[in-house]
């Protein structure tokens, strides 16, 4: 038999049994397709997770009070001390430092916030005006410390709070109060929504020194750091630990992190985690091929009379095995086709369900799906080949 002859008969085959092949093809389809959309999901969360740390800003460190290290214990807090403070003076000398391009001393608590006849509670932000642009921040009214110094009795609104506060009316120049103490709208900021679980709409910005005042500290939440550029930024993080500690009379009490070690750690879990759930899907193909081989060893016993009419006409053995193997293959590419599209489809889906999703297939896995479609059903089927080719072409065509 030639190649043309073998595909032809295969296929005529394949048709022939159609709830037989259509059962195989939708069992390697689902699970072509659960590789296709598992890893969709994972490659998927692992970019939202990046998009998401790229939104707060580039070139970002994160100076935060308390050394990060692992002890056995903590002579500070076995002597009732706590960490050094971060403090205004710590953020000033660091935005001194030559690697670094703007800093932003940060505050964060929550006060009441009343004017135009209304009032709500709100998470309030002490900063200068480097924490805009450090955060990727953009303000669609006005600005913020502009024009004077950090003393100034300004605030900037989030969109949404703005947009409840002063509905009808410009909201620049308006006079609101916050907790004891009164601010003048300087700025609006624009609408961005939700960022790693913090909505930037929902917020106010008012000047560090305010800030500490309103609620009685000297110390500071973080400082944030943008460096001049990606290159620096570990040169950075090194001599911010090196000023700190040589101002802090030699302890090194505070952390540093980068926001590219934040995100390489978390592309390492998610990475993983998108090869293991491709993994388990890919179970569901050895499944199929378990199936695959079941139904063959079945036909083998359905078919000893065609089989030992092929090979009274002369087929070889060769040729008896190769048109399993044809089998095999039209069935195994058939179910791979249309994994791939049904997978394709769950993951638009999933894009239309969740828009802030980049639910998009890696092309190694629609590619390894498909390669592990077609080698499953071409082993499942060497057993039942093997076991038609050794058949007698009389015995077979007797029946017996």
């Amino acid at each position: 038999m030639t190649l043309v002859d073998t595909l032809q008969t295969s296929f005529k085959t394949v048709v022939s049994y159609r709830v037989r092949s259509l059962l195989i093809i939708l069992a390697m389809a689902l699970g072509v397709a659960a590789v296709v959309v598992l890893t969709a999901l994972g490659d998927g969360a692992r970019q939202y997770v990046i998009n998401q740390f790229s939104s707060i800003g580039t070139n970002l460190l994160v100076v935060l009070p308390g050394r990060a290290e692992t002890s056995g214990s903590f002579l500070g807090a076995v002597l009732g001390q706590t960490p050094r403070d971060l403090t205004l003076k710590d953020a000033q000398l660091l935005g001194r430092l030559p690697q670094v391009r703007r800093y932003a001393p940060l505050n964060v608590g929550a006060a009441e916030l009343s004017g135009a006849n209304r009032l709500r509670e709100v998470t309030v932000l002490g900063s200068n005006a480097d924490l805009i642009p450090i955060r990727h921040m953009k303000l669609a009214q006005g600005g913020f410390l502009a024009h004077g110094t950090e003393r100034n009795a300004q605030i900037v609104l989030g969109a949404k709070i703005a947009n409840e506060f002063f509905p009808r009316s410009q909201a620049i120049g308006q006079r609101v109060r916050l907790g004891d103490s009164r601010f003048i709208v300087s700025g609006v900021l624009a609408a961005q929504g939700e960022s790693m679980g913090f909505n930037t709409d929902e917020i106010v910005i008012i000047p560090i020194d305010y800030a500490q005042a309103m609620f009685n500290t000297t110390s500071l939440f973080r400082i944030l750091i943008e460096a001049k550029s990606h290159n620096v930024i570990e040169p950075a993080k090194q001599a911010i630990l090196a000023a700190l500690k040589q101002s802090h009379d030699g302890e090194e009490d505070i952390t540093v992190i980068t926001q590219d070690a934040i995100l390489a750690t978390f592309d390492r879990i998610l990475h993983t985690m998108t090869l293991a759930v491709a993994g388990i899907a890919a179970i569901s193909l050895i499944v199929a091929g378990i199936l695959v081989m079941n139904v063959m060893l079945v036909a083998v016993n359905q078919r000893t009379a065609e089989i030992g009419l092929l090979k009274a006409i002369g087929a070889t053995s060769r040729d008896i095995r190769r048109l399993f193997f044809a089998e095999a293959v039209w069935l195994s590419f058939a179910g791979a086709i249309l994994g791939f599209l049904l997978g394709q489809s769950g993951s638009l889906m999933l894009r239309l369900a969740y828009p802030q999703l980049p639910a998009w297939a890696p092309a190694w896995a629609s590619i390894a799906g498909i390669l592990v479609a077609l080698i499953t059903g071409v082993l499942a089927c060497l057993w039942p080949a093997s076991q038609a080719a050794r058949l007698d072409a009389v015995k077979a065509l007797s029946k017996r």
